[in-house]
């Protein structure tokens, strides 16, 4: 027979390969020691009693399936290692789902703060001279360059980076007057 053509030998059954196997004493004796560690580890990292215990009921449900394929010695590393992955696919779906369910509310929030923001700004803007007001606008809303608007207002560069600079500091005086007030 051409070895090519052979059937693999099943490593698990093969006397050569033999691994031993959580026995049912072991796993209780894995669930005894070690549960109440597995549950301090996610505990202390997604602080939720609840979500914690849940994910060591998970991990040693998950041992017990997969007992005949665990060596005895190594189902603590193995039951860690299920927990870990259980508790950052419990805090990613967490977060998906936590970012969808609060959005209506987070967007209406958003769009009142930038609201209030813009009212604050405008307010700030309607203080400052007509210069300091276009200059600001140039700048930093439009995005021009100091030689571009030094072009636009036939003012020195010199002189445009002194309106801003006082412009700013005014707009930002008025911005926080009126924040107070509010």
């Amino acid at each position: 027979m051409d070895r090519r053509f052979k059937s693999p030998t099943n490593k698990r059954n093969h006397p050569k390969f033999k691994i031993n196997v959580v026995t049912v004493k072991e796993y209780n004796q894995c669930v005894k020691e070690h549960a109440d560690g597995i549950f301090r580890f996610v505990l202390k990292q997604i602080a939720n009693r609840a979500d914690a215990s849940d994910v060591v009921q998970n991990t040693f449900e998950k041992l017990w399936k997969n007992r005949e394929k665990v060596e005895g010695k190594k189902a603590k590393s193995y039951a860690y290692t299920v927990a870990y992955h259980d508790m950052i696919d419990l805090t990613r779906k967490q977060k998906f789902v936590g970012n969808y369910e609060n959005a209506p509310e987070r967007i209406e929030r958003d769009f009142q703060q930038q609201m209030e923001t813009k009212e604050l700004i405008d307010k700030g803007l309607a203080e400052l001279s007509d210069i300091q007001k276009s200059l600001i606008l140039l700048r930093d809303y439009e995005g021009y360059t100091y030689d571009e608007i030094a072009g636009i207002s036939e003012l020195s560069i010199s002189q445009v980076k002194v309106y801003l600079f006082r412009g700013r500091k005014k707009l930002q005086l008025a911005i926080n007057r009126l924040n107070k007030a509010v």
